[in-house]
Parts: structure tokens; C-alpha cells; sequence
């Protein structure tokens, strides 16, 4: 009888530049094979494990969640958790070990692991085997490091057997079993999977070529030896394991019982006042805002807007992301700097009550559901546009308010594109460099119909010959890097707080910035987390309306501020029609400029729709003529005919063209 399986060593292609599947593939791959259960353990890193938590929850398949590393002394090993403390140790240890060297890398040492810690398993991984210093681990280094386990882990400790078809399998686990007989470990079958099926190695072999900066010719023994770090079947693993350690992954597997469902996000609460609740003081700061908007006097409409909301965010328990974002705000008035909120946090009148927007919703006929809906099920989204010379100063506020162990910017995972992919590919590939700098040059066209044509003009203008088999497979395996993480970076603002530590939710790294920290998932992962972020970010134009704004008020010794600036000037619009608008915020494009004197907007909505209609979607839906025709009706007194009845309201506004 075939023995289940469960693989404890898989890495992703988030172990950049290492693995070279997706976290989705392995999964997918491993329910396929039948596996009880795959783990993903990225090296010090959880970057893609909401991914495949997510494909894992889909296909019904158990995921562990882990990582590799390899100390400073040498000794590699595999963390894997076992329930939500366990969790959390992993991403305070990873966090610990990327915050000591520099970005991209990280620094282990044993003394760093936890004592005795509760929620971890550990897996040592030893290397070659050999009788001599020279080359690989001497027997002796391996028993000190399977002692060094026993003890940091007592009962939570495993020497793990990885074969792949080695002449030497069967005196490697003799080896093995016996060191570990020694310091009484258990041993286990593991994977050392880098790839989801074998046909990947030719790209894993670039990217290992990429990743040591040489070419495949001259990396050597720095590659695979053969194709067999993938996801096997488990009769081709019964094939190469003894059963019994293909058994023992199926007791690891069961004592991992912890999932990401686990995760408890609480958003920071140390704004509200003693004696006041969320609700309470997000109610009163907003009577306060609407005092001072409409000087005592707000319409019932608003009234009745604003109680509406307060309801839903209430119902949702939104209430301390609206403070922290009022709470940023009021930092920025009151240090003078300039600030904004915009995209759908404008439907919304608490926002504007707050401070947070200019869009009175008096004056606006705004869905606060676009914002916020409880049938949609997603965290709002308020971005809050800053002046670009003092936004540093608003993200040290954070920082300093909230602490580095609650406050990070999320992370960007920065991707392969055609261009890069097809430069890195090529060195990779030994290619001659005139031709790969001709073809990335016209890396626009690449489609696979057109390889070989393109490939002799290019080679043609290059002045250079090359083997066309070598040129297809470089143009196919830059298809297939393409779109594959290359690295982590920052995200434009995007702020992540926490009222606990945010170190024990995700692991927190330095970033290329100074006085900067990111955490390892993306915008992406934290919203399939229930994750919130606010986004602090730039505008240039913002400084410039500061200063326009102190320009004017000095030299008429007013104090107009930015909402109070009229909408309806006609002078205006009749720049704005003869398309006068160079340096105008969002009709200053050259496609803008084109469509200006033919909508002709005279008032404020008018200006909506013009940025609006100039987009992809709108024009590669065919809106904008049907738009334009239907403004010309009216401007005849012609009826407007709908299509839809039923939609007539919804895009009375628009025309009946959905924009």
C-alpha cells in the first residue's frame, strides 16, 4: 500500500530568483498528486503565503505555513508552525533576522532562535555528506548541529532527508538515520521542491544563473545537478523513501494545526478619549465638523447622509480607521501642510464633516456605498494626497505615534516585465549583448507568431548571428519569467497600523529608504486578510495650490483656504474650453487638451466626466461618441432617448452612457 505524503520543503517563487513556480501552482499541483498536505516555506519570508492560502482554501488542500534559513554558522534549517504562538514567533524571528543585515538579505545566528519555543517544529536539513573539510558537512558538524535542535527544540525536532536521485540515497540515509539515533531525533522525508513539475528546470537554471550574476555556461556546480526538485507523486517518492519516513511527514503534517483564519487584526484604538467609545467620539468629531462646515446652519439632506453613514460604520466597525485617518489629517492642518482625500472616500459625507475631503456632499450627488458596502464586504479605501515636499514629515508622525512594531508601509512586489525579463534572460543565456539591447528596445510586439521574423531583423540590425534554437528558447523562457516576483519594494504610501504588535501578524523589513519599514505582503494579501491600510500620499499640484494659496491671501490679505475656492467661475471654465490648461491638475494631458473643446464642461460635473471619459475602458467601450452625441442633443433641447429605463437614474447624469 502507498503511504500518504505531505511536503515540508517548498519554496515559491517568492523565494526570488530560487523558486520557480507559483505559490498557486504548487498547490494546485500538490491536490493534484494527492498530497495530505504541501507546506510553503519561502526562505525568511511569508511573502506568498497569503496566495497560497488562498489557492489551498479553494482547492480544499491543508497548508503549512514555514520558512528556510540558513544561519550564520552554516546549519540550514526549516521552521514550520504549529499553531497561532508558533505563528507569530516566525514573523518576530524573521523580522529580527531582515532588520540585521540589509535590505533584500538577513543575518541568523543560533543564539537568535527562540528557547524552547512553543508553536515551532524544526526540521534540520543537512548538506553533503562528506569525510573531509573541503567540500559540503563532515558528520561531526552535522551531529552538532542535530544536538544543537535537540535541545532548542525538545519533542519539536526532526533531521529531514532530502534525496533526488543521488548515486549515494542509500548510505545517505543510513548516514543520516544513524546521526540521528544519536541525539534521539526522528527523521523525515522532505522535498527541497523548487518547482511544481520537472519542466521548470530550464528556467530555474536561468533564474540561479541570474541570481549568481553569471551565465549558465560558467555557472557549474552553483545549478541543480538534475530535475528533481519538483513535486513528485508519491509512487515515484515511495520509489526513492523508505515508508517510513514517508509516514513520519503525515505525523509532521498533523501537528501543524495552525491556518491564517486564525489572524486577529485590531485596528489601533488609543484615540478615543477615556470614557468615550469608537462609535462616541467618531459621532461627536463629526457634529464638531459639521458645525464648522456649515457654520451652524447644514441642510437636512446632509443630516440625514450623515446618520446613514455613521449607521453603516458603526454596523461594520469602522470606527477607528475614520479616527486614525481624521487623527493624520489634523497632524498635517495643524502643522500647515496641505492635504486632500480623494477617490471614493469623496462619496462620502462623514469624510468631509472630518476634514479628510473637500467634496461638500451638498453640493454632490454621491453613493456612499461605493465607499462602503456591507454587501461587498471590503475595508474602505481613503487616500489622502499630501504636499510632496512635507509628506515625510506626516509619515514620521506615524512612525513616531505608532511605533516600528505598529506602523509599516506595505509592500509592492515588483515583477518581471518583457524588458527586463528579456535582459536578464539573455545574459543568463550568454546572448550576445548588442542583440539583446536591439530586442529589448522592440520588446513592445512580443507575441510567440512572430518570433522568428522578429529574430532576423533584430539579429539583422544587431550586426550579430546567433543559433535561432537558442534565441527561441531565450524569447520562451523570458515568456515564462515574465510576470514572476523579482523583489520587494515599498508602496507609494500605504500605511499598515496595528493596535498589537504588527510583527506578530507579518514580518516587518527595512526598506531601500531611510527611516523606513515595510511588511512582506502586498495591498492584494492584506485585503484577503481584512487587513486595513491608509494611504499617505504625494501630489505636487497640492504644493503648488499652497502656494498660490498664500500668494493670493498675502497680496489681498484674505484667508480663503482650498474648499473655499469657487467652483462656477465662468472665467474659468472659458479657459478650460479652449483647452487653456497646461498645468492644471488632470486635464493638462495632451489626450485632455484634445477632448476639452469638444465636451465643452461648464460646470464642475462637467469636469468629472471630461477625466473620466479619458481612459482605456471608456474609449475601448465606445462611450465617448455616444456621450459627445448625446451632449449635443441637449445642448439642441433634443430628448435624450435611454436604452434602459430601468437605468435612467442611475445615469440620468452621464447621458444613459455608463462612464
Amino acid at each position: 500500500m502507498i503511504p500518504g505524503y505531505a511536503e515540508l520543503h517548498c519554496l515559491s517563487n517568492y523565494t526570488f530568483l530560487r523558486g520557480a513556480s507559483d505559490p498557486e501552482e504548487l498547490v494546485e499541483r500538490a491536490m493534484e498528486l494527492g498530497y495530505s498536505a504541501i507546506a510553503i516555506t519561502d526562505e525568511c519570508s511569508v511573502s506568498g503565503v497569503v496566495r497560497a492560502y488562498s489557492a489551498a482554501k479553494d482547492a480544499g488542500l491543508k497548508l503549512i505555513i514555514g520558512a528556510e534559513f540558513t544561519l550564520i554558522e552554516g546549519m540550514r534549517l526549516v521552521l514550520l508552525v504549529r499553531n497561532i504562538r508558533g505563528y507569530e514567533i516566525l514573523c518576530e524571528l524573521i523580522t529580527r533576522a531582515r532588520r540585521a543585515a540589509p535590505k533584500g538579505e538577513y543575518k541568523l545566528a543560533r543564539e537568535d532562535l527562540p528557547q524552547s519555543p512553543e508553536g515551532l517544529l524544526a526540521i534540520g536539513l543537512p548538506g553533503k555528506l562528506v569525510s573531509d573539510t573541503t567540500s559540503g558537512e563532515t558528520a561531526s558538524k552535522i551531529v552538532s548541529d542535530t544536538s544543537f535542535l535537540s535541545q532548542r527544540f525538545p519533542g519539536a525536532a526532526y533531521l529531514g532527508i532530502e534525496l533526488h536521485r543521488g548515486a549515494d540515497d542509500n548510505r545517505r540515509i543510513e548516514a543520516i538515520e544513524a546521526i540521528a539515533r544519536q541525539s534521539g531525533l526522528p527523521c523525515v522525508a522532505a522535498g527541497d521542491v523548487h518547482m511544481h513539475i520537472r519542466a521548470r528546470k530550464k528556467l530555474q537554471d536561468v533564474m540561479t544563473a541570474i541570481r549568481l550574476k553569471t551565465t549558465l555556461a560558467e555557472a557549474g556546480k552553483g545549478l541543480q545537478p538534475n530535475s528533481e526538485r519538483y513535486l513528485r507523486s508519491i509512487g515515484r517518492l515511495s520509489a526513492i523513501y523508505p515508508a517510513r519516513l514517508l509516514a513520519t511527514t503525515l505525523d509532521v503534517a498533523s501537528r501543524c494545526t495552525f491556518s491564517l483564519d486564525e489572524i486577529r487584526y485590531e485596528y489601533p484604538e488609543e484615540l478615543v478619549p477615556p470614557g468615550q467609545t469608537p462609535t462616541t467620539h467618531l459621532r461627536r468629531l463629526t457634529q464638531e465638523g459639521i458645525a464648522q462646515r456649515y457654520k451652524g446652519d447644514p441642510p437636512a439632506s446632509v443630516l440625514r447622509t450623515v446618520e446613514h453613514e455613521l449607521k453603516l460604520i458603526e454596523e461594520l466597525k469602522y470606527e477607528p480607521f475614520f479616527l486614525t485617518v481624521h487623527d493624520i489629517v489634523a497632524f498635517a492642518r495643524q502643522e500647515k501642510i496641505l492635504c486632500q482625500g480623494r477617490g471614493s472616500a469623496a462619496n462620502s459625507a462623514v469624510c468631509y464633516c472630518l476634514g479628510i475631503t473637500e467634496v461638500d456632499p451638498g453640493r454632490m450627488s454621491v453613493l456612499f456605498e461605493r465607499f462602503i458596502s456591507r454587501e461587498r464586504n471590503e475595508p474602505p479605501d481613503i487616500d489622502v494626497d499630501f504636499e510632496h515636499q512635507r509628506r515625510e514629515e506626516v509619515i514620521q508622525y506615524i512612525y513616531a505615534k505608532y511605533g516600528r512594531d505598529r506602523a509599516a508601509i506595505a509592500a509592492v512586489v515588483i515583477c518581471y516585465r518583457s524588458r527586463s525579463a528579456l535582459r536578464d534572460v539573455g545574459k543568463a543565456m550568454g546572448v550576445d549583448e548588442r542583440l539583446v539591447d536591439e530586442f529589448a528596445k522592440d520588446h513592445y510586439w512580443f507575441d510567440q507568431t512572430v518570433l522568428v521574423d522578429r529574430l532576423e531583423e533584430a539579429m539583422a540590425r544587431a550586426g550579430v548571428r546567433e543559433s535561432l534554437t537558442k534565441l527561441q528558447l531565450w524569447l520562451e523562457l523570458t515568456n515564462k519569467l515574465k510576470g514572476f516576483p523579482r523583489h520587494l519594494s515599498q508602496h507609494v504610501g500605504g500605511f499598515v497600523l496595528t493596535q498589537t504588535k504588527l510583527t506578530r501578524l507579518v514580518p516587518v523589513e527595512k526598506a531601500s529608504m531611510a527611516d523606513r519599514s515595510v511588511i512582506q505582503w502586498e495591498k492584494d494579501d492584506l485585503e484577503a486578510m481584512g487587513m486595513l491600510k491608509v494611504d499617505v500620499l504625494a501630489l505636487g499640484m497640492l504644493s503648488a495650490i499652497q502656494r498660490g494659496l498664500g500668494f493670493m491671501n498675502r497680496w489681498r490679505g484674505t484667508s480663503v483656504q482650498m474648499h473655499q475656492i469657487p467652483n462656477d467661475d465662468a472665467k474659468v471654465y472659458d479657459m478650460i474650453c479652449a483647452a487653456d490648461t497646461i498645468g492644471v491638475f488632470q486635464i493638462e494631458s495632451r489626450a485632455q487638451m484634445s477632448m476639452l473643446p469638444r465636451l465643452q464642461p461648464r460646470r464642475y460635473y462637467d469636469l468629472v466626466v471630461e477625466v473620466a471619459i479619458v481612459r482605456p475602458g471608456p474609449i475601448q467601450g465606445g462611450m465617448v461618441h455616444p456621450y459627445l452625441k448625446n451632449r449635443e442633443k441637449l445642448r439642441r433641447g433634443e430628448q435624450i432617448e435611454y436604452r434602459y429605463p430601468a437605468l435612467k437614474e442611475a445615469l440620468g447624469r452621464t447621458l444613459g452612457v455608463p462612464i
